[in-house]
């Protein structure tokens, strides 16, 4: 075989050469091959599928108008699946080659140039879920498709990974290699017992081939993996993926604050805005009724207001009487019981709204 590999690409017959290495006429080969640029076609058509992939992909880009660029790193084929199923109904998941996509993106982006955005966020281990629903629903949605992991050498732990304490089912024989991670440990009923929690393995440091084996052998997975979103494209803009935790009640405080803002500056400086426009014309009104009362100029509205700063008491008799006619219009559950006493109760009732109307300020009459 390493003969063959070292003669291809030449013109020559190796027919002698087989004969000569093997003497038998069963390992007769006659083996002419040819140039490297002539090569004939494997049984999968590579350029077919990259044009299948590439029609797919356009058709997406052309549908939807929101996508989630997300990090798959660490997700296997069986997840994936998992993944497709769990967004059914919410999204779909295409992944490929990072250069069919950029490629599949830039001939998209002469019809839609917005797409031209999404190109930077093209890069590492990546798939793209289109979507037409709310994008942190189906962020939601891929963040509980998590699956737990073993520790594999090499790797970066994304969590602290601590060994708790108590019997591990190993056997005496790997005390040893306990210790050499300086893990406390001891002997109880045939088995070696941890004595104390041990922080193995801390965040962002990389697994060692000793710490994944103990792991392997306490039959701990430690990790576990979910397709992270790093980028957010809607309707030609990309965003981070922290706007996604953004809420409606959160958007409606922070314009509020903004409108009050402007408002209070537009007042300082006396210069008029939308925002400032209603709190000006309080104040000018506030302003009117203080004159119509230390003058005598008035107006119907600034009468109401000198009736009542005369006549305190009529003025108290009058907010009362909404009072009493709220009560009347509820009658206690005792009237519903008994319902021969209905005529008599309501008398009594004007009798009490009357006597707590006259002394809403502290008194009657007389007093004021």
């Amino acid at each position: 075989y390493e003969m063959l590999r070292s003669l291809v690409g030449s013109e020559m017959c190796i027919r002698d050469s087989i004969n000569a290495e093997y003497g038998d006429p069963k390992f007769f080969f006659y083996y002419q091959p040819c140039p490297l640029n002539k090569m004939p076609p494997r049984g999968d058509n590579k350029a077919e599928r990259k044009q299948n992939f590439h029609a797919k992909l356009s058709k997406l880009l052309e549908t939807y108008d929101s996508i989630l660029v997300v990090n798959i790193d660490n997700i296997g084929s069986d997840h994936m699946q998992n993944v497709r199923k769990g967004i059914r109904g919410y999204g779909e998941l295409i992944c490929g080659k990072n250069t069919l996509i950029r490629r599949s993106v830039r001939l998209q982006s002469k019809r839609i140039p917005a797409l031209e955005a999404l190109l930077p966020s093209v890069y590492g281990n990546i798939a793209l879920v289109f979507t037409k629903g709310s994008l942190s629903t189906v962020r939601d949605k891929l963040m509980q498709l998590k699956v737990e992991a073993p520790a594999k050498p090499g790797a970066i732990a994304p969590a602290e990974v601590t060994v708790p304490k108590g019997p591990t089912g190993l056997e005496p024989t790997k005390t040893s290699f306990l210790q050499a991670l300086n893990i406390g440990s001891k002997i109880n009923r045939g088995q070696i017992e941890i004595i104390n929690d041990k922080v193995l393995i801390k965040a962002g440091d990389r697994v060692g081939p000793s710490e994944a084996t103990l792991l392997s052998m306490l039959g701990i997975k430690p990790f576990s993996y979910a397709v992270s979103v790093v980028a957010v494209y809607d309707k030609g803009a990309v965003t981070d993926p922290s706007v996604l935790d953004i809420t409606d009640d959160q958007v409606v405080s922070q314009f509020k604050a903004g409108v009050q803002r402007v408002a209070s500056l537009s007042l300082s400086i006396g210069y008029p805005t939308i925002a400032s426009l209603p709190h000006s014309i309080v104040n000018g009104y506030k302003r009117v009724l203080g004159i119509a009362l230390g003058t005598n100029y008035s107006f119907p509205r600034a009468d109401k207001l000198k009736h009542a700063i005369e006549n305190p008491g009529a003025f108290a008799a009058t907010v009362a009487q909404p009072a009493a006619t709220t009560t009347k219009s509820a009658p206690p559950p005792e009237e519903k019981e008994k319902p021969e006493s209905k005529p008599e109760e309501p008398a009594e009732e004007e009798d009490d709204i009357d006597l707590g109307g006259g002394d809403m300020f502290g008194g009657g009459d007389d007093e004021w």
